[in-house]
């Protein structure tokens, strides 16, 4: 059997296959409550036969919102409308939900990608952004406001309401958002945050926020739904957060229960200078897998079936997390395991889809035709 559609245990949660469905921005949301554009977004990935799906970055508040048309859980608009919609999938499709939520920190306040995605300023539209250190994410943009203890403690406050109202929407698991340059990143790379406090200076001062807010986030969410954080392995920047830190903090989640590390790189300067290439970041997975031994996520322009299939077979990562590729092909893991040789689940009302050379490529696939 193909190692890539072998079963995955995330703590409590079983996946079907190795493959994940990573979270995208949709930039879709009004004042964070999605509308159809995410039915059918999310309806057609559920389709797909991947291991999980796991919702697009989801702001705790309306200021940790990437944009003003990101999907947020902080409101009760914004619980009711993500209920409607997954109402309608799970009546469909027996998928894992995951949803990953996320505060932007100083990367707030920015217009869509197709808009440009430069900051919009509170006298354009825009709100005031939050940081660990009064630092532009770039040079032209605006200062943040460093978080005193009153505004981290409404940082945490904010995770953990988010946490509850994911609880109640029956969402399988949590990601906890420290990638890409966004908040809780800020507080881990020296890059954004140069605090003189015990959240700032050391890697253990750095570390100590994100892990404050797993620690919530894991007590307000249901023990027998997993947790798990995604974190960019480095900044690709001299002197910013590194795959040594990466490890170390990925050990700390593990001691505190995390369920899970999906590993990504980048985000927090414009003065990346990023490798690219296919699996340009499945390195960073390999090292937190072999050193760490947490369920580990890989992802970074993995867009073929045997170059995904290597990766787990190999034993580099435990799954293969994937975006742009799922995108331009919604039915990736149908085609995945027609070239492995697998079989995945597809909806019966799609079986008759199934070619003639690939009888056994759906499960359950059993129909006449008249």
């Amino acid at each position: 059997m193909a190692r890539l559609f072998e079963p995955l245990q995330l703590g409590t949660l079983q996946l079907a296959n190795r493959i994940v469905i990573a979270p995208m921005c949709q930039y879709s949301a009004s004042d964070g409550t999605p509308g159809d554009w995410h039915l059918i977004h999310l309806g057609q990935l559920a389709l797909s036969g991947a291991g999980l799906l796991i919702i697009e970055a989801t702001a705790v508040s309306a200021e940790g919102r990437i944009s003003p048309a990101d999907l947020g859980l902080y409101s009760d608009a914004n619980e009711a409308g993500l209920a409607r919609i997954l109402a309608a999938v799970r009546r469909f499709s027996q998928m894992p939900i995951a949803m990953q939520i996320s505060h932007a920190g100083r990367k707030a306040s920015s217009r869509a990608p197709w808009d440009g995605g430069s900051q919009i300023t509170p006298d354009a539209g825009g709100w005031q952004t939050l940081a660990p250190s009064a630092l532009p994410h770039g040079a032209a943009e605006l200062p943040p406001i460093a978080l005193d203890a009153a505004g981290l403690a409404k940082v945490r406050a904010d995770f953990v309401g988010a946490a509850r109202r994911a609880a109640r929407l029956g969402i399988d698991g949590l990601e906890i958002h420290a990638a890409h340059g966004y908040l809780l990143h800020q507080f881990l790379s020296p890059l954004a945050n140069q605090r003189g406090d015990a959240y700032g200076g050391s890697l253990e001062n750095r570390m100590r926020f994100p892990l404050e807010v797993f620690d919530a986030v894991r007590d307000a969410f249901p023990a027998d739904r997993p947790v798990w954080m995604r974190i960019s392995a480095t900044d690709w920047v001299p002197e910013g957060w590194d795959i040594d830190g990466t490890v170390a903090l990925a050990q700390r989640l593990k001691a505190r229960g995390c369920s899970a590390v999906h590993i990504t790189s980048g985000g927090v300067s414009p003065l990346q200078s990023i490798k690219l290439g296919p699996g340009f970041q499945v390195p960073f997975a390999r090292r937190v897998k072999a050193e760490v031994g947490l369920p580990t996520l890989a992802v970074g322009l993995i867009t073929e079936a045997d170059q995904a299939e290597a990766i787990i077979a190999n034993g580099e990562a435990d799954a293969v997390s994937l975006a742009r590729a799922m995108l331009y092909d919604p039915r990736w893991p149908w085609h995945a395991a027609a070239r492995l040789g697998a079989s995945v689940d597809a909806p019966k009302q799609y079986w008759r889809s199934q070619p003639r050379e690939l009888k056994d490529l759906f499960d359950g696939a059993a129909f006449g035709q008249r």
